[in-house]
């Protein structure tokens, strides 16, 4: 009993200074609250470099709907199960959510921000990060998770719930000409995602109309 005590103590401990010195890791068994964010007690992680369907969102598939977003955030709960998560911290969100890379098992083990677009749960979030761009094309390429159907873009789906438009909306077909510069039509490509449905990148390199950088 007193061996169980000393053990206990020793964990508290370490998981008090884990929560204080939180800029650089946080480890734990947390719980999945999303396809892309994690919880550590009162500490809110997200997964950084990647977006994951919203909880709520629903996919088609073989014309039918499918709750994609739920899938999403069963996969990441079946790769975290009941495993120790170690979690480093690259950033803060505006919210005050830590932004992470997340792995299982060690330095040797899962990442799971890569497991998880790997798998087809999540797309590369480019407007942060060109981290998993591969990892994207190659489970595209395959029809892994959601890429089994069609989907909006987590976060246009996100600006959707929160306006007036229909979620799956998408603005009138443009080119390269309706854009004054670079940065005006890389922002248009991004929130257009996923896929080019406007063709604005004919290399498929994640960079939209090249011509106008130069």
């Amino acid at each position: 009993m007193v061996h169980l005590f000393k053990l206990f103590c020793a964990t508290a401990i370490s998981v008090i200074a884990i929560g204080v010195q939180g800029a650089e890791a946080i480890s734990g068994k947390p719980r999945v609250v999303d396809g892309d964010s994690l919880k550590f007690g009162s500490v809110a992680v997200r997964l950084h470099g990647i977006d994951a369907p919203e909880s709520d969102q629903v996919c088609s598939r073989n014309g039918q709907d499918w709750r994609c977003g739920f899938e999403a955030t069963a996969a990441l709960a079946a790769l975290v199960e009941n495993h120790w998560v170690d979690c480093s911290e690259i950033d803060k969100d505006r919210y005050g959510r830590i932004i992470a890379v997340c792995s299982i098992g060690g330095p040797l083990g899962v990442e799971l921000n890569r497991e998880m677009v790997a798998t087809g749960w999540a797309i590369a979030y480019r407007r942060y990060s060109t981290d998993y761009v591969i990892e994207e094309m190659e489970a595209q390429k395959s029809g892994l998770g959601i890429w089994s159907g069609s989907f909006v873009a987590p976060e246009q789906w996100r600006r959707g719930r929160r306006g007036n438009s229909k979620p799956g909306q998408m603005p009138r077909d443009k080119d390269c000409g309706d854009f004054q510069t670079w940065q005006e039509a890389q922002s248009f490509f991004e929130a257009a995602k996923p896929g080019d449905p406007h063709r604005l990148d004919g290399d498929r390199d994640g960079v939209a109309c090249e011509s106008l950088r130069h």
